[in-house]
């Protein structure tokens, strides 16, 4: 009998707010609605604060990226994305919308991190091109992530509470990001630039 590690404890599933939003691409000429369910079917229990992470940020850069192309269409497979977080539930989610995982348009670049934020901030930072154009999303300052958070998630060692207490801030995180408009999660830097 093969031996399995631990399942973490998770807290008892609560109600995600506004699970009606959805993210928009094209692919083909066939439109692609994705909502938060979905990413969250796609990559699994472990990481929901990455899935909503990526999830806004593509909620806040598509609508403008789109309103840079000529037929308002952004086409998924023409979509890149370099960031310094490296989060699994991100990836996983940013994979299902644009496939730019297995695309190779998806770079995990530490030097795009902005240490200057602090280390709460410094990696939640997405940029986002389709196209000639880009925008750079960057994590508003409004303890959307816990300080804790990012204490508890480096922390070697952690005890089976500790763990569990994780599982909760987690979705916690999660709550605040889709409990938000994308507008008030992430800013833009700056305008619209060409790349």
């Amino acid at each position: 009998m093969s031996k399995h590690a631990a399942t973490p404890e998770r807290p008892e599933p609560t109600p995600v707010p506004h699970p009606e939003r959805t993210v928009t691409v094209w692919e083909d000429g066939v439109e692609l609605n994705f909502t938060f369910a979905d990413c969250m079917k796609y990559h699994g229990p472990g990481f929901p604060g990455g899935v909503a992470h990526a999830f806004a940020a593509l909620g806040r850069a598509l609508p403008e990226l789109s309103a840079r192309t000529p037929d308002g269409r952004v086409e998924r497979r023409a979509i890149r994305i370099r960031t310094p977080f490296g989060g699994p539930g991100g990836r996983d989610a940013f994979e299902l919308v644009t496939r730019a995982v297995t695309g190779d348009r998806f770079a995990v670049l530490p030097e795009l991190a902005r240490p200057e934020r602090g280390n709460t901030l410094a990696r939640y930072v997405f940029e986002i091109s389709a196209g000639d154009a880009t925008v750079t999303c960057v994590l508003r300052d409004e303890g959307i992530v816990a300080d804790e958070f990012i204490e508890l998630t480096a922390k070697a060692d952690k005890t089976t509470a500790e763990l569990a207490h994780l599982e909760v801030l987690k979705c916690e995180m999660r709550d605040r990001i889709l409990d938000r408009d994308p507008e008030m999660v992430y800013d833009l830097e700056g305008s619209l630039r060409n790349t």
